[in-house]
């Protein structure tokens, strides 16, 4: 490419980043580094009356998490600002006035009361989509219907209007979407939008076409609920004099219910139980918590491999990636148009691949401040070993405590259906032998081969094979049926502590029975 590949994320501060943003956020970044461009975070905040606080920093924190770093916005600064579009009001008025002078657009002084009334005209004639278009505009109060001296006087008398656009009767407006293909849409088919609102604010669509010719934006890579707005902003660029310099458009598929039918929402979300925010969120005016990603115990590169495949292949069959390998195999040509299942089990798997990937040492941090919690205070090197243990069998880093609190606490409580099915008479008799030869070495460490070599010495004694003891020992060492190689664990546990524990099972679970 030619000239310096530019693209940005411009989210609105309305709420906590939805994670179908934080996808969009990934596929721009991916997009312009691939390409040795910039990205910029631009904060989109003409509408006021929806501005959450806390909304921008919380956006700022979800792009920081995910790795996701702007070359310039509103912290990092840049040649193009300001990066808020609050902090740009006076110069959008400049555009919309160029606008209307020559004619592309028009001053619109009709009332909430004239609008509404317009809108039931059309629906009582059995228009469908009733709109503010170029037939209509005729019949409202505007600079096109009104005298030049009265719209003059009306404006010197401080009375409200909006800008509109003045859409052409009957031409195509076509683009070249980066990920569609080509696009038509007949000029009749899109209302006379408001550009510039009452208040001197731009709305969306003349701020993002200005800000974006501006900042000398080469790529807009945003979601599919913006390809019906497409025509619009280009017959922006057309009169403005900017479409030999206007961006070049991909619009990503959208992100579906678990069930495919229909878009995903924080409903959704909510009823089938899984974060639809990267981080959580608590709602400064309703006091309403939504919860995140990050708390939930997704790994932040886990969930960028997930998201990057939510609407994109490698056409390949590779699935792990690192962010530096997404930067090298990311094109926009494999991007898909048809809308993508979130899948919330394939994010799991994400995470648990990416748990794997990594060393006792760097999952040890993880099992220490959960330890920290319960009071319990663990060594890094007691916490990297189990970590190994069991980092083939945890989802998220919190299954290191909850899965295996029983390697600090002894179990009170045993799982029913193993000591149902295992816990025998015969098993019983076995465990005490084994706990008065552990007593016999309680002040040794020993590994997990000599434990293992200990307990073969009992059942050769006993004549009874391994298979009847391993469940019933698990469980009195664990609580549960299940889990990592046994003789590790009963390795980090020492002599003493699972003799104490066996004696324990015995106690509460009695002496039991052979069938």
């Amino acid at each position: 490419m030619s000239n310096e590949v530019r693209v940005r994320f411009a989210p609105s501060p309305t709420g906590a980043l939805h994670i179908g943003g934080v996808r969009t956020a990934l596929y721009n970044y991916l997009f312009t580094r691939k390409h040795g461009g910039k990205m910029i975070l631009r904060i989109e905040d003409t509408d006021q009356t929806r501005y959450v606080e806390g909304a921008e920093d919380y956006i700022k924190e979800a792009l920081k998490w995910t790795g996701i770093v702007p070359d310039e916005g509103p912290e990092q600064g840049g040649p193009y600002g300001p990066y808020r579009q609050s902090e740009r009001k006076a110069m959008y008025g400049q555009y919309a006035q160029q606008l209307v002078d020559a004619g592309h657009a028009y001053y619109a002084f009709d009332t909430p009361e004239e609008l509404d009334a317009m809108r039931e005209r059309l629906k009582a004639a059995r228009v469908k989509s009733p709109q503010y278009n170029s037939v209509t505009r005729m019949d409202m109060t505007n600079s096109l219907t009104l005298p030049e001296d009265e719209v003059k006087a009306r404006i010197e008398k401080g009375e409200p209007y909006v800008v509109r656009l003045k859409v052409p009767r009957k031409e195509e407006v076509r683009l070249q979407d980066l990920v569609r293909g080509w696009v038509m849409v007949r000029s009749e088919d899109i209302d006379d939008k408001v550009i510039l609102k009452s208040d001197g604010m731009p709305t969306y669509h003349l701020a993002n076409v200005v800000d974006d010719h501006l900042m000398k934006i080469t790529h807009v890579i945003r979601g599919e609920e913006w390809l019906p707005s497409a025509p619009l902003h280009v017959l922006l660029y057309k009169f403005l004099g900017w479409e030999d310099t206007m961006p070049r458009f991909a619009h990503l598929p959208l992100l579906l219910k678990p069930d495919g039918n229909g878009k995903l929402s924080k409903r959704d979300a909510e009823k089938h139980g899984f974060p639809i925010f990267p981080l959580d969120w608590t709602d400064h005016n309703t006091g309403e918590k939504v919860a995140g990603f990050r708390e939930g115990g997704y790994l932040a590169d886990a969930t960028m491999n997930f998201l990057a495949f939510l609407g994109w292949n490698p056409g390949t069959t590779q699935e792990i990636f690192s962010l530096e390998e997404l930067i090298e195999a990311f094109t926009v040509e494999r991007i898909g148009k048809s809308g993508t299942k979130f899948d919330i089990n394939k994010a799991q798997w994400f995470n648990q691949q990416y748990l794997k990937q990594k060393s006792g040492q760097e999952l040890a941090p993880y099992l220490i401040e959960s330890a920290k919690k319960a009071n319990i205070e663990v060594s890094a090197e007691q916490a990297a070993a189990i970590c190994e243990l069991m980092k083939e069998r945890v989802t998220f880093p919190h299954d290191f405590w909850t899965q295996g609190g029983y390697f600090f606490v002894t179990p009170e409580r045993y799982e029913e259906k193993v000591v149902r099915k295992k816990w025998t008479a015969t098993a019983v008799e076995v465990l005490l032998a084994f706990a008065e030869e552990l007593k016999q070495v309680a002040d040794q460490a020993l590994d997990g081969d000599q434990i293992k070599e200990l307990l073969n010495k009992v059942l050769e004694a006993k004549g009874i094979g391994m298979g009847k003891v391993m469940q019933p020992l698990r469980l009195a060492a664990t609580g549960v049926g299940g889990g990592p190689d046994l003789m590790p664990v009963l390795a980090f546990l020492g002599p003493n502590t699972l003799a104490q524990r066996i004696e324990h099972a015995v106690k509460l679970l009695g002496a039991g029975k052979d069938s």
